[in-house]
């Protein structure tokens, strides 16, 4: 019996053991089969939850905008470190689209089509309809440019010069303007001032607010039951400059926001903010309880945001105790009045915005709500627009006191002709870094704010480094024959006979790489746009680091993104088929060596450069290609090539106005490498 009892645990460890095995087996196999599976649908998830979250930009992301954007930049932040460099990025494994992942049928694999793009090669091609979309845009643009240029060329030095726009002649501008809101809506919502604001200046709107109404949002179908449904409330008033580039919104000098319902708090606020070419600012929300009334805080002496009545804080029993003994002791108590939140849903309001000495400030019925303090780069006279749009119904719009006169936007008002900010000839010496700067035919005074502050830079003077801009054509002849002029006179602009298109700048980064091989001997290239401030010494620096002839793409890189399906910025699957972006650096600046550009020319020249209407995604997918099939290349990372705005001891800062950049040289020349009044 002893015997049998001590066999027993024996025999069932024994089976236990196999048991335990078969799982770990099991296990194994259905990590190795399974487990890539889940990782899949857990990235598809998130990235649907990003998309729907991550619009920050436009006004119709009023609603979801939290700190769940911040989750995709900081898992890229955890892969890429600062001045890490990684060899051999090498792109994820391409996998065929499915029909159930994406609800449509599979698509075609097509070989690219897509070569160089000149007007010789486009008049040898007769079958344009056949041609890829891009194609198709670059040959109608190539034509328009050989039109307008022609017409440029026909035009006599006196006919240019009487013209009117270009001479910067005053303007005479009423002192009120008023409209009805059936004129505002013929003209989409937009109401022109013509001399834009001046201090002392009010706009008032007098509208009525609309009841809520049902959106759907993926992100929340996703993360609660009972669908994504919320009720929205909300409308905006803003004030628009000059639009900067075709396709582009004009700058937002100020965003109001009044959110009744759907903003991601569950309360009602007011939101203000700055956007420039793209980039917005740090808004300032205001959400019923008063700011600080420290003297940094206040706007001509308001505070930037009054009290209201919020329903989740109610006066605690303390603080009711605390009154009835200050009233037994006899100790006088000042009479606190408290409102409700201006904006009711179905009701009559009357909102005016008045134009101080420091800032904005919004009244609502007689009473002071918000002030937003101005920021650096937006002018009041630039405000040339007054925009109403949203849940919201206006009866009349009344705009007082406005200047009557304004110096013209003209290109005479910027550009200084001074033998000084004229460019030195092409060296005929090898040099260290040939820049190529990406510019809008009307960017006047962007190029001029360039000329006089990075441009001095010791190293361009020497001519140790070349900079030259890139600029396409504008439809408006006027701005074309002073362009030309511009052109001519500095000597440091290359014109592009087609006419400019956003999806078309991708042919810039081409012609920047032909001209920093053909037309100078650089040992590198370097890309970047022209609201981009450059620390010329430091980034020379970061690129003798590496060996002399080592292949490298540096700057602000991005890993594992992927293209976003629907929105204003969507990109369709015929457009790019693929899940997953390569590797790219951020556009506004990035450095490539001479010999990846000799590879990209000479696919170039042959057809086998595949074209895409991001051109930092382009540049990403030929570095790619190089390093897959001719040499490893090192790709350098670093946070301080800025992709927004400008961070302390940058390389590169992004998204400078011309007043900026003139405060970044100023600080850069006494030797500080700091910002300007962060947006």
């Amino acid at each position: 019996m002893k015997r049998v009892k001590s066999e027993a645990p024996n025999s069932r460890r024994f089976r236990l053991s196999y048991f335990l095995f078969g799982i770990g087996v099991f296990y194994l196999l259905f990590i190795s089969f399974k487990f890539p599976h889940f990782l899949r649908i857990l990235s598809n998830e998130v990235d649907d939850r990003l998309d729907g979250v991550s619009v920050g930009g436009s006004e119709e992301s009023d609603i979801s905008k939290s700190s769940v954007s911040s989750v995709y930049q900081d898992a890229i932040h955890r892969r890429l470190e600062d001045n890490r460099d990684h060899v051999s990025l090498l792109r994820p494994n391409k996998e065929p689209l499915k029909e159930e992942e994406h609800g449509h049928k599979p698509l075609k694999q097509h070989s690219p089509r897509y070569g160089r793009i000149t007007g010789k090669i486009m008049e040898e091609r007769k079958r344009v309809n056949e041609l890829p979309a891009l194609e198709r845009m670059a040959d109608e643009a190539w034509l328009l440019g050989l039109k307008a240029w022609n017409e440029v060329d026909k035009v006599d030095e006196k006919e240019s010069g009487n013209s009117s726009v270009l001479e910067g002649k005053a303007e005479s501008c009423p002192s009120w303007i008023s409209i009805s809101g059936e004129e505002l809506e013929k003209g989409d919502g937009l109401m022109f001032l013509p001399c834009g604001l001046a201090a002392g200046s009010s706009i008032t709107v007098v509208g009525t607010l609309q009841h809520a109404h049902k959106e759907f949002v993926p992100s929340l179908a996703k993360l609660k039951n009972g669908g994504g449904l919320v009720s929205v409330s909300q409308f905006m008033v803003e004030l628009q400059g000059l639009k900067s580039v075709d396709g582009e919104e004009p700058p937002k000098i100020l965003h109001l926001n009044p959110r009744i319902k759907g903003d991601w708090s569950k309360h009602p606020v007011i939101e203000h903010n700055t956007c420039y070419r793209k980039h917005w600012g740090k808004s300032q929300r205001c959400d019923g309880l008063p700011s600080g009334d420290e003297e940094d805080m206040l706007v001509d002496g308001f505070r930037r945001c009054e009290k209201w009545i919020r329903n989740d804080i109610v006066d605690s029993k303390e603080s009711k105790t605390a009154s009835w003994f200050k009233r037994f002791i006899g100790r006088e108590q000042k009479p606190e009045v408290t409102w409700q939140f201006p904006f009711i849903e179905g009701r009559l309001f009357i909102l005016t915005l008045h134009a101080g000495v420091d800032g904005f400030h919004i009244n609502v019925g007689g009473r002071h709500v918000t002030s937003f303090p101005y920021r650096t780069g937006f002018t009041l006279e630039d405000a040339t627009g007054l925009s109403v749009k949203g849940d919201v119904d206006v009866h009349s719009i009344f705009a007082t006191s406005l200047p009557t006169s304004h110096p013209s936007f003209s290109p005479q008002r910027v550009l200084e002709m001074s033998e000084a900010w004229k460019a030195s000839p092409l060296p005929k010496h090898p040099i260290r870094l040939f820049i190529g700067i990406l510019s809008a035919s009307n960017h006047f005074a962007e190029r001029m704010a360039v000329r006089k502050t990075w441009m001095q830079s010791p190293a361009v003077k020497s001519s140790d480094v070349v900079a030259r801009f890139f600029v396409a054509l504008n439809p408006r002849k006027e701005v074309n024959v002073e362009l030309k002029k511009e052109a001519a006179y500095f000597g440091d602009i290359v014109i592009l006979p087609f006419m400019d298109r956003y999806e078309l700048v991708v042919l810039k980064t081409v012609a920047i790489c032909e001209f920093g091989i053909k037309n100078v001997t650089a040992a590198h290239i370097m890309k970047i746009d022209d609201d981009t401030f450059i620390r010329v010494d430091t980034v020379l620096k970061e690129i003798e680091k590496f060996p002399h002839k080592k292949s490298i793409y540096m700057g602000n890189l991005n890993l594992g993104h992927r293209p976003l399906r629907y929105g204003k910025w969507a990109v369709t699957y015929e457009e790019w088929p693929e899940e997953v972006y390569p590797p790219y650096a951020n556009g506004p600046a990035y450095v490539i060596s001479s010999d990846i550009v000799t590879f990209i020319l000479s696919q170039h020249k042959n057809k086998k450069t595949r074209l895409f209407k991001m051109e930092d995604v382009s540049m990403g997918m030929w570095v790619e290609q190089y390093n897959n099939t001719v040499s490893a290349v090192q790709y350098s990372h670093s946070w301080k090539f800025c992709q927004h705005g400008c961070i302390e001891g940058y390389y590169t800062a992004h998204y400078q106005s011309p007043k900026q950049m003139i405060c970044l040289w100023d600080k850069l020349s006494r030797g500080r490498a700091s910002c300007c009044n962060f947006r």
